[in-house]
């Protein structure tokens, strides 16, 4: 059986304070450290956060923050879910993050994507026009720094290197780091050229729908000349004691949450009903231990992944909750779900 990498993804929400408030912004990065620190605690291979730009999300500074985690943890991979590399500086992100992987004595690992979210484009002076252009270019220069001691390139959103001697403090190896997709053939056989490992952003409909991308992947990657890279699952969920008591304590957080993006983006808000739908067959992963190791078993077996990352209580779900969904995640679905890997069977039922 392949080594299954389990991890928690956050978007560090301003968590509600229990009394119609949020808690603080700073208080919210403390206590998404001890959040860290319990999923070492519990067994959680993982823990990734995100980069957004808004006054909700204080995941602006990622590398800080994980840095601070590094420091309180041994075990516990610190990374990106995901770092938007079309706004950045290439060379300043490998440098970032090549110091946290030697602060961390290489644990660290980065999901570098496009963004869904389009706030760090006027922020840090970019076209949105050019969103796709941008990805390209920058992940190519980054994937040069990752491979290559002294770099010459040209491009046309950055000044030109000319023989630059990248040496940063780097462990042995070089930097993991994943390409984020969500959902278009043609970002997945851009990451096969590379040949980088694939992250799916699966956050809707039964995930066996992103078979036809993981066979493309694995496809084009060969015919690149690349090895097999590996495949993650990145979805989201919440898991509590029973069933009902996940479905109620996620319900308002993930209605205001996609109230607030219908808002931003034009999308209709969607019902309980689809909210439910999406808990009892398809890629909302709410529900109790034994409920939710099936699930979690069933997507990586259906699409040989090799890493299943939960984006844990979406929303300003409180800190309280949030411990609890770790702790159930690391001490009880992760044991569920690596016995029923074992199992010679094809799926396996709740």
């Amino acid at each position: 059986m392949r080594n299954i990498e389990f991890g928690l993804d956050t978007f560090a929400y301003a968590t509600d304070d229990g009394r119609g408030g949020e808690v603080a912004g700073d208080q919210v990065i403390r206590n998404l450290i001890e959040e860290a620190v319990l999923a070492e605690e519990v067994g959680i291979d993982s823990f990734n956060i995100g980069e957004h730009y808004r006054k909700d999300l204080m995941d602006t500074a990622s590398p800080v923050i994980l840095a601070s985690i590094a420091s309180r943890t041994t075990r516990l991979r610190v990374g990106t879910a995901v770092t938007v590399l079309s706004t950045q500086d290439p060379v300043r992100v490998f440098h970032n993050f090549s110091t946290l992987d030697a602060v961390s004595d290489g644990r660290a690992q980065l999901i570098v994507g496009r963004g869904s979210a389009s706030e760090s484009f006027p922020l840090f002076g970019y076209d949105l026009s050019d969103y796709e252009e941008l990805f390209e270019e920058k992940l190519e220069l980054f994937t040069r720094l990752l491979r290559e001691k002294q770099v010459t390139w040209s491009g046309k959103y950055r000044p030109p290197l000319n023989n630059e001697v990248v040496n940063p403090p780097l462990p042995s190896g070089h930097l993991p780091t994943w390409v984020a997709v969500g959902g278009s053939p043609q970002s997945v056989v851009r990451a096969a050229r590379y040949g980088l490992p694939l992250m799916l952003a699966i956050i809707g409909g039964h995930p066996t729908r992103f078979r036809p991308y993981v066979d493309l992947f694995h496809r084009t990657t060969a015919e690149f000349g690349h090895g097999r890279q590996k495949v993650g699952i990145h979805s989201p969920g919440l898991i509590a004691e029973t069933d009902q008591a996940a479905i109620d304590l996620q319900w308002p957080y993930w209605r205001a949450l996609f109230e607030q993006e219908a808002r931003i983006r034009g999308w209709q808000v969607p019902s309980k009903d689809h909210y439910l739908a999406e808990v009892q067959g398809g890629s909302l992963y709410v529900g109790s231990p034994d409920t939710i190791a099936p699930r979690i078993a069933n997507a990586i077996r259906g699409l040989g992944a090799d890493r299943f990352d939960l984006a844990y209580a979406s929303g300003h779900v409180p800190h309280e909750v949030r411990m609890r969904n770790i702790e159930l995640f690391g001490r009880e679905v992760i044991p569920q779900v690596r016995e029923l890997l074992a199992q010679n069977t094809t799926e396996v039922t709740a």
